[in-house]
């Protein structure tokens, strides 16, 4: 019976034949959607484990050869992701073990990392709290001795039109010159009756729910400071989704929208300023997405840092 070593030198390896009909140097080669637990360190101190989808790329540079290792690839990203936290210098360690490990086949690596982290909200005026799960994707890439690193996330909020609000403010105005005429004393109580009934406010604004992404660039050493992003965007705009939501609750967030009125437009410069403050980001790009409850098509709006060589291309 042959040994282990002997077998395994028995086994085809196909790749490494190369069909010259075929050749040609390729952009990226290799795996997406790899399964596998990740450690992450928003910004909290508190880290959590999540599962994540990665994908894990070398270009080919080499037209005569065929394929790349994929195995090497897998491992070293189980190998990495499953025993150590998510950091910038791990990153910048797994793409070069990338490289290393394909000699004079590639000289480019990167890598996607896809998972969501579970953030605790507090209710805005009761005692009550509940989680809400950011999606969060992590990039990064090595080009010689070059190494980018990027995340993002999104924020969900509602926006209520500032236009749609005016119109309804016209309206409730009409109804109340048809109500209370104007060479009659006005009676207190009957006008705060008035105002309580469904025939007083006779018209309300639209609102939709809608969603901010957000890629940025922290600056070198910054780490992953997700919480802090999070909170100064929903800060910024005012209007976050809720989680536990009692009556006091809902009446809260309605004041909250009717103090922050704004259309697409609005909501990006909001994000922008916060952003712009943030000494953690080197580039930041921001596309806010106000799914219309008016019409079937969406409002958009994009903004970035404008850093040279930094985001900025047309959407």
């Amino acid at each position: 019976m042959p040994n282990q070593e002997n077998t395994a030198r028995l086994l085809p390896d196909v790749a490494v034949h190369a069909q010259p009909h075929l050749a040609g140097a390729l952009d990226w080669v290799g795996m997406a959607d790899i399964q596998v637990p990740v450690l992450f360190d928003a910004g909290d101190g508190q880290p959590q484990r999540a599962s994540a989808r990665v994908g894990a790329f070398v270009n080919l540079k080499r037209p005569d050869k065929r394929g790349i290792h994929m195995s090497r690839l897998y491992l070293q990203v189980e190998q990495a992701l499953s025993t150590q936290a998510l950091g910038a210098d791990m990153l910048h360690a797994l793409l070069r073990g990338f490289l290393d490990s394909h000699g004079d086949l590639s000289d480019r690596a990167c890598l996607s990392i896809r998972f969501e982290h579970l953030v605790r909200r507090p209710a805005l005026k009761s005692a009550n709290s509940g989680w809400r799960a950011y999606p969060v994707c992590i990039e990064a890439s090595l080009t010689g001795d070059e190494f980018l690193l990027e995340f993002g996330t999104e924020v969900i909020y509602s926006s209520t039109c500032p236009a749609s609000a005016a119109l309804s403010r016209q309206l409730i105005q009409d109804q109340f010159a048809s109500d209370f005429s104007a060479d009659q004393p006005l009676d207190h109580a009957a006008v705060l009756a008035w105002l309580g009934s469904e025939k007083g406010i006779v018209a309300t604004p639209h609102a939709q729910r809608s969603v901010a992404r957000l890629r940025v660039r922290p600056v070198p050493g910054a780490g992953f400071h997700l919480v802090g992003l999070i909170d100064g965007v929903e800060h910024a705009l005012g209007t976050p989704v809720q989680t536990a939501v009692k009556r006091e609750d809902e009446q809260a967030f309605a004041l909250a929208n009717g103090g922050n009125l704004m259309f697409c437009e609005d909501a990006a410069r909001r994000i922008q300023k916060s952003l712009d403050a943030d000494a953690t980001l080197s580039d930041f790009h921001i596309r806010v997405e106000h799914q219309e409850s008016l019409h079937p098509h969406d409002a958009v709006a994009y903004a970035s840092k404008g850093v040279e060589g930094g985001y900025g291309s047309a959407p």
